[in-house]
């Protein structure tokens, strides 16, 4: 009676291990099913957005931020950097006045780049970026220096590629409403940044919808992006 109790539990057991090993292969056999479905496309297509990857600087000190004088370079936040009176004689930025505040993708031809000293920190200098607007000259942090120590964040504050050949993909009418600075309903947030300049998320910024105001160079809007797009553009006091 004990062997055949044991023969039973044997084959139980066994049938059991059976049946678990089916369900696996089932649950398996669908999530292969559902990845082969992904890659024949059905799902949605990655935003080609993601692939765009500007060429960097990489400056390190002086010499190297210097890199940037030989070509064009494009502002990347509008309302975001300050620039300020620069004399050319003195070498000296008037780093307490500003003059303004660089544009959304403004297109600057770069002087130089020169040290500077800081305004209330002893001992420490600022890497500016000297450039000419309306035949005056400007100039705006690109970094600092510390007793021979340099931190450059020039690939922060600008593009040394043309946006337009970055972007390429984009739809002409959206390149449009970039160069009027305007946002319109269906732009994203990159699309919109790049026309009216960098935004402030309410709250976290995490929620869906989001809403981002926009300084715009003294001129507010409240854009609402719904799944990534813009559903309403509001200007505010």
């Amino acid at each position: 009676m004990k062997q055949k109790i044991q023969i039973v539990l044997v084959i139980a057991i066994a049938v059991a291990a059976l049946r678990a090993g089916w369900i696996f292969y089932q649950r398996y056999e669908a999530n292969q099913q559902e990845q082969a479905k992904k890659a024949t496309g059905s799902a949605p297509p990655l935003n080609p957005d993601y692939y765009v990857t500007p060429k960097k600087l990489h400056a390190y000190d002086l010499k190297s931020a210097r890199e940037l004088a030989k070509q064009p370079v494009w502002v990347k936040e509008g309302d975001r950097y300050a620039y300020y009176p620069y004399n050319p004689a003195s070498h000296r930025a008037s780093l307490s006045h500003e003059a303004g505040f660089l544009l959304p993708l403004q297109r600057l031809q770069i002087k130089d780049v020169v040290l500077a000293p800081s305004t209330g920190a002893p001992g420490q200098k600022q890497v500016l970026a000297v450039f000419q607007q309306q035949g005056k000259d400007f100039a705006f942090p690109i970094g600092s220096e510390s007793a021979g120590d340099y931190r450059v964040y020039a690939d922060e504050v600008v593009f040394i590629e043309d946006p337009k050949e970055l972007y390429k993909h984009w739809p002409s009418d959206v390149w449009d409403s970039i160069d009027k600075h305007e946002v319109k309903p269906g732009m994203n947030e990159i699309q919109a940044t790049f026309a009216i300049g960098m935004g402030v998320p309410e709250g976290t910024g995490l929620s869906n919808p989001r809403i981002v105001n926009f300084p715009n160079n003294g001129h507010p809007m409240r854009v609402t992006f719904t799944n990534g797009k813009a559903t309403d553009i509001q200007p505010t006091s």
